[in-house]
């Protein structure tokens, strides 16, 4: 019986043995990228879009060549509940628990700002796809984005606004309790009182995170003579917005923001927002070449068009490993490879990414192209025109 024991002991230590190293061999050849996204609470289309594409681009591209070396991607999704707090755990966890080589997301300006403050302490890549706030980057050099930025954003509306829309006094309604609406509001009164002079932006209304009456706001809006509605606010917000207005009488034009273009914006808003135009990353309606192609695959296995987020979620995942293929080898120690993917997503030129070629600034901004869009009566987004910074 002893020996028989001790025979099935060893056994066992052998067959552990061989599991572990296989579980270790394992996890050398594969490259883990976290994702810190919102399936869940106000705005869950955000997070779908983002998983959509990743999933889209893992199932073209399950293994990367890495120099020498073949690995396998594998990607962890965690729901950041569109909660700044729930991003800082979220992001904390990817890359202390998971042991992410980079992180994409989170989307929006009010997670990603303060997500991007933990990947920089924790020296680990991230790149948002979606957050246009200056901060998210600003002084950290381990964040990226994949779309352009408010300051370029906030100057695009107000000149929009004034060529194409005939505006010579505007008004501006916005949360004042997040980053992102707050920011680029700011910028478009900003550009838009320097063409028109101090004082054109006749109304310059805010309202807090969850309010669902702006009759108050509207009446000075419409006291206040404008003659465009600035709206930058997110796709689940713009139809009660919009659907108020209009009951209030409003009938002048309502420009949105790149915000507008995430999400199911249509299914919400309807008909109440077709004939108006937003600022926005790519339009669908038209595209060629490689973007054509997403489009046409993505549309194929979602039943729906990819949205700005889905978009550029495909274009920060290109970027994320191209840094990574491009460090030349990976050594096996998850610090010192962040450290190398950093620096080779710094130095990435000329981009060919489907919302748009980038190359990096030292900020970890892209240079980039931005797109207007007209909501047309089909309820597509259809592109109007394009605008690159000078």
């Amino acid at each position: 019986m002893r020996k028989f024991s001790v025979g099935l002991v060893f056994s066992l230590v052998v067959v552990m043995a061989f599991t572990f190293a296989a579980v270790d061999a394992g996890a050398a050849d594969t490259v883990k990228i976290g994702f810190n996204i919102p399936l869940t609470g106000d705005n869950p289309d955000v997070g779908a879009s983002s998983k959509n594409a990743a999933e889209m681009y893992l199932k073209k591209n399950p293994k990367i060549k890495v120099g020498e070396k073949s690995y396998a991607l594998q990607f962890v999704y965690d729901d950041n509940e569109y909660k700044a707090e729930s991003a800082v755990k979220v992001s904390t966890k990817l890359i202390t628990e998971e042991g992410v080589l980079g992180i994409i997301g989170p989307q929006s300006s009010s997670q990603a700002v303060p997500a991007g403050d933990v990947a920089n302490n924790y020296a680990t890549p991230m790149i948002s796809p979606w957050s246009t706030n200056p901060n998210t980057t600003l002084d950290r050099p381990y964040v990226f984005r994949g779309c352009f930025l408010d300051p370029f954003q906030g100057p695009v509306a107000a000149n929009f606004a004034t060529e194409e829309l005939g505006a010579k006094k505007a008004a501006v309604l916005y949360d004042i309790a997040a980053d992102y609406p707050k920011g680029l509001a700011e910028f478009f009164k900003e550009a838009f009182e320097k063409i028109h002079g101090p004082g054109s932006v006749v109304a310059f209304e805010s309202f807090t995170t969850g309010d669902k009456d702006f009759s108050a706001q509207m009446t000075n809006i419409m006291m206040a003579g404008a003659d465009v509605l600035f709206v930058p606010q997110y796709y689940s917000e713009v139809p009660l917005i919009v659907r108020g207005a209009k009951e209030m009488g409003w009938t002048k034009p309502i420009l949105g923001s790149d915000s507008w273009g995430g999400g199911d914006l249509m299914g919400l808003c309807g008909d109440d927002c077709k004939g108006y135009y937003f600022s926005t990353h790519y339009a669908a309606v038209g595209a060629k070449g490689a973007t054509k192609a997403f489009i046409d695959e993505y549309t194929a296995t979602y039943g729906k068009t990819p949205d700005d987020v889905a978009a550029l979620t495909w274009d920060s995942l290109g970027l994320m490993v191209q840094a990574i293929k491009d460090t030349g080898g990976l050594s096996g120690d998850v610090k010192a490879d962040r450290s190398k993917v950093k620096d080779a997503l710094a130095a990435i030129k000329d981009f060919p990414g489907i919302t748009g070629g980038m190359t990096f600034t030292p900020d970890g901004d892209p240079k980039k192209c931005a797109v207007v869009v007209k909501i047309n009566d089909e309820g597509k987004f259809e592109f109007f025109k394009s605008i690159c910074p000078k």
